[in-house]
């Protein structure tokens, strides 16, 4: 399994980024896929989860701003996130979640500046 994140970068509050994880190594349609963060001195948080057949759930801190989606074809994840805030400044991860272990991706640092 290789997950690769992609898309971080330093952006002013307000703006958005959209960030890619692209996924190798299992049968990527039918499993679930999440996005995690985490912030300097903070635990990792789940931020977004999208199932196999596209069902969606957010953290509160981030409904309404950010939208994870699949590309079932290209086997990457997506995670756009908009009107972002100083609070989502963290390095953030891509996850396959297993009954039997978490797979996790390199991280990609987002910084939002106020």
């Amino acid at each position: 399994v290789q997950l690769q994140a992609s898309g971080g970068g330093l952006v002013q509050a307000g703006g958005s980024l959209r960030l890619s994880c692209k996924a190798s190594g299992f049968n990527f349609r039918i499993n679930t896929m999440s996005w995690y963060r985490q912030a300097p001195g903070k635990q990792r948080e789940l931020v977004a989860r999208i199932t196999s057949d596209h069902m969606t759930n957010y953290a509160d801190s981030v409904k309404g701003r950010f939208t994870i989606s699949r590309d079932n074809v290209k086997r990457v994840v997506y995670l756009q996130m908009n009107s972002l805030k100083p609070d989502d400044t963290a390095v953030y991860y891509c996850n396959l979640p297993w009954t039997t272990r978490d797979w996790w991706g390199q991280g990609t640092l987002v910084t939002v500046s106020s």
